[in-house]
């Protein structure tokens, strides 16, 4: 909401003032813990003082030592292997670990140590085939499948909130490998509830498990049912015949704005896979460019639509499914999706045969928030015949999309082909996501299948669940039943565990464990977007540049003279073949052991601003408190705003003895990746109204060992490059 104040009272308003004075501006609820799947149906509302992480084991050289498993952050004890660490308030929304390995885990919520365990644990070399998690109550399915079903990883979506610190931690490290997601807000989000700190009371709904184990299944209400009637569902079919070479117009919805909640195709199973590649096409209010333009059978997850065993379910995911009966194949997708003016809905031919009787259906709902609240639903679809070496294939830039420029809304999930020839060594590929100008991913994965929901490549087998899935694809090349069999498929969907950006996204996904595959993928990556920043860069203090230094009048005490850094960030290998794929770069910071302060410029309306650092994470457990203050005082009321840390360095300890039982190692590992993007979440309340803010930074070292025994190294605090962004409702 704007509001007007007279030219003459706003000259005598000190910044702080106006903080005081002006009328708070709520952005949208941003569903919390157990509520992002109570309500699901918010998925397209933007979640703006919202961060997602994905922290895992990978190996830090960039290569794929071990598979990706068993480097850890530090080391406490044998049996207490840190591979998360975080401070500050959050949710852990979700934790992959192949099969039982690991466990028991050590889950310390704010200092309380809580043993989860797999029930495979007592005797590994013998894993039980019905394993759960324990306490089972505590994680129950579905929010928690384990290894049969999964064919081979151990998952929980349980979320685990803390008020000021997570660590996780194995007991046992071989082949340790795990990913994991957490979210941070900025301290005055509009946030459904107040983050709690997960205990053993802390018992998943019912009505949550329910709503999950309705994957498969008609998950929004019907006209002339109550629970339609109340929402004002309207409905739209029809039946068309697709040319082969030519598309058709299945509607065009004018009554909006509204929000399309179901989409419902059908056809004659004897048609299947000759519509896996035929299109699907969506354009939101006449905007120049589809956002949904993918072939039917990637964008409902399956890859293809041929059913190599004959099953009810290729797909049986939450968001989307795609089942079988006798006569004919059914595909629906529940994404929420809004639009204001129009929404235009086509099939497009992938050529052949025409194809008859392909029945359509829609519901849609009115849309009564905001327009800004919200989001377009897109899936953007990418082919990738021939993957570069040594680089990563880009799944999804949006300063290429639809025209570019910014764009703020979050990532909700991928599907895509990793072979056609059933080639399923190529999974060693990691994900890695980059949000909002960052060099550093905020979410590395561990593999391919991994991010999939499985391990050890499924074993090659076939499996669907609600947020993941291996649906289509013979167990190698020798036992496909024909070509069609060789289509490797896999999707995963991001609900409580979504990944929002306010500026921009890259997804990109490695090919083989090294960007050496010369696999043909298919990618549609699912995400919500408007073409609108909620996040705007607003400063930026280069360290060690005595120009931009004076400019934000930064001073520190002790800070070291300024040093040269050549180095890497932490992206794929140096060398492929030889060639040198990522070159190190210069540049110049310095590191303090006390004190620093600055001034950055902030925007006024800001709901609240993440600070980004460049730092050099040669020193270990970064650690130090912060504090603001108004930026134009000349004595400031410092005022706390968190504590700033970043957990490990470029040096990890890696522990993977052969046995299930073997010993824990103290294998010390340094990398040549010393630089590394970090952000750290300002306090609505300290910057809201606020044209600029004054920063400082107290140093407090974490003297912590690698591993008991091991020589700690110099402390310090880095800094290279600070850049300010403020989060605003467009």
């Amino acid at each position: 909401m704007r509001f007007r104040i007279g030219l003459a009272a706003l000259s005598l308003l000190t910044s702080g003032d106006m903080l005081a004075q002006a009328k708070r501006v709520d952005p949208p609820v941003i569903p919390v813990g157990l509520d992002a799947y109570r309500l699901w149906e918010r998925w397209p509302y933007q979640r703006i003082g919202a961060r997602a992480y994905m922290r895992s084991t990978y190996d830090r050289s960039g290569g794929n030592e071990g598979a990706d498993a068993s480097h850890f952050l530090y080391q406490l004890a044998n049996d207490f292997n840190v591979s998360l660490d975080v401070e500050g308030p959050g949710v852990l929304y979700f934790a992959r670990y192949n099969h039982w390995h690991g466990s028991p885990w050590h889950y310390v919520v704010d200092g309380a140590d809580h043993i989860i365990e797999e029930s495979s644990t007592v005797d590994p070399l013998h894993p039980a085939e019905n394993s759960v998690f324990l306490p089972e109550r505590l994680f129950p399915n579905p929010l928690t499948w384990t290894w049969l079903l999964t064919r081979g990883a151990d998952l929980t979506w349980v979320p685990i909130p803390f008020e000021r610190s997570f660590q996780m931690a194995y007991s046992r490290t071989h082949y340790g490998t795990g990913y994991y997601i957490y979210h941070q807000y900025v301290r005055g989000a509009n946030l459904s509830r107040p983050i709690r700190s997960w205990d053993t009371q802390s018992v998943p709904d019912a009505e949550v498990l329910a709503l999950i184990g309705r994957a498969g299944g008609d998950l929004v209400p019907r006209l002339g049912t109550p629970e339609g009637n109340a929402d004002g569902v309207q409905e739209r079919h029809g039946e068309v015949t697709l040319p082969g070479g030519g598309s058709i117009l299945l509607t065009r919805i004018t009554h909006a704005p509204s929000m399309l909640r179901a989409l419902e195709l059908s056809l004659p199973r004897k048609n299947a896979v000759d519509l896996s590649l035929a299109r699907l096409r969506i354009y939101w209010d006449d905007r120049h460019a589809p956002s949904i333009d993918a072939p039917l059978a990637l964008l409902f997850g399956a890859g293809t639509f041929y059913n190599r065993d004959e099953r009810e379910y290729l797909v049986k995911a939450f968001p989307v499914f795609v089942r079988f009966d006798a006569e004919r194949v059914y595909l629906a997708c529940f994404f929420p999706m809004p639009f204001f003016h129009s929404a235009r809905l086509e099939l497009v031919g992938a050529g052949g045969a025409d194809i008859a009787g392909i029945r359509w259906a829609v519901r849609y709902v009115p849309y009564r928030d905001p327009p800004n609240h919200v989001a377009y639903f897109h899936a953007t679809y990418r082919d990738h015949p021939s993957p570069e070496p040594g680089q990563d294939l880009l799944l999804l830039d949006t300063r290429e999309t639809e025209g570019g420029g910014d764009w703020s809304g979050h990532l909700v999930g991928t599907s895509f082909i990793f072979s056609h020839r059933a080639n399923l060594n190529t999974l060693e590929g990691d994900p890695r996501f980059y949000f909002d100008d960052s060099l550093t991913p905020q979410a590395q994965g561990t593999g391919t299948e991994e991010w999939g929901g499985g391990g050890d490549y499924w074993g090659g087998q076939n499996m669907t669940l609600p947020f993941v899935g291996h649906p289509a694809g013979a167990r190698s090349a020798l036992e496909a039943k024909d070509d069609r069999d060789k289509i490797e498929s896999a999707y995963r969907f991001l609900l409580a565990d979504l990944m929002p950006f306010g500026k921009n996204a890259r997804i990109t996904l490695e090919h083989g464990g090294t960007n050496q595959s010369t696999e043909h993928y298919e990618t549609v990556t699912y995400w919500y977007g408007a073409p609108r920043a909620t996040l705007v860069k607003t400063d930026e203090l280069l360290i060690a540049n005595p120009a931009s230094e004076k400019a934000h009048r930064y001073m520190s005490p002790d800070a070291s003279p300024p040093y040269e850094i050549s180095s890497r960030y932490e992206w794929g290998v140096d060398t492929l073949d030889g060639r040198e794929v990522f070159p190190p770069h210069t540049d110049r910071g310095r590191h303090i052991k006390g004190t620093s302060e600055f001034t950055m410029k902030i925007d006024p309306r800001n709901l609240g601003v993440m600070l980004r650092r460049k730092l050099d994470y040669v020193f270990p457990n970064q650690r130090a408190d912060v504090y603001v203050a108004d930026g134009h005082t000349r004595t400031p009321l410092w005022k706390p705003a968190g504590v700033w840390y970043l957990a490990g360095s470029n040096t990890c300890v890696y522990s993977n003895p052969q046995g299930e039982l073997g010993e824990t190692q103290h294998i010390v590992q340094a990398s040549n990746r010393r630089f590394r993007d970090d952000e750290f979440l300002m306090p609505r309340d300290l910057t809201e109204g606020r044209r600029a803010i004054r920063v400082r930074i107290q140093f407090t070292p974490v003297n912590r060992p690698l591993f008991p025994g091991y020589p700690v190294p110099e402390l310090a605090w880095s800094e290279i490059r600070y850049t300010s962004y403020s989060f605003v409702l467009p």
